[in-house]
């Protein structure tokens, strides 16, 4: 990263910290989760999803997302350790965004079912800068709105 870029994520202290509760198992919030399918139905700025790789979802996956305000991002799952971490990329017009989640089975501690902990890394550089703030001070909050109402749709 050169001088001019500057990193923002939640975990170095510069963003607000999310972590979400979910009653049900890890694998079932894992699989809704993790498959870029199903994000329209619980990630409020999406409209729908263009798959562009076949077959199941892993690392490697490709999609774009078609948004409401009209911005189409392509992303790729860059890790999927089942239960345990996923992560994606995403790239548009010069402003890169990661989102990690983290998940864990609460069961080993013995509570019951599955928190699952956001972070969120944004990069632009150049004008973009502003840009970058915003998604770095907003986008945890975002995610954690998101998060609680995919906990709504798996509890119907």
């Amino acid at each position: 990263m050169d001088a001019m870029r500057l990193r923002r994520t939640t975990s170095d202290g510069r963003g607000p910290a999310v972590q979400v509760h979910f009653p049900q198992p890890v694998s079932q919030v894992f699989d809704f989760l993790a498959d870029p399918a199903t994000r329209p139905r619980w990630q409020s700025s999406l409209r729908a999803v263009e798959l562009l790789t076949p077959g199941p979802p892993g690392v490697g996956t490709r999609w774009r997302d078609v948004t409401w305000p009209g911005l189409r991002p392509e992303l790729e799952i860059t890790a999927w350790e089942t239960g345990r971490v996923w992560a994606e990329h995403g790239s548009w017009r010069g402003i890169e965004v990661d989102l990690r989640l983290r998940f864990t089975d609460l069961t080993s501690t013995g509570a019951h079912g599955t928190l699952v902990a956001p972070t969120t890394t944004v990069d632009a550089a150049g004008w973009r800068r502003p840009v970058e703030w915003g998604m770095a001070t907003v986008g945890p909050l975002v995610a954690r709105d998101d998060l609680r109402r995919a906990r709504r749709i798996l509890g119907r």
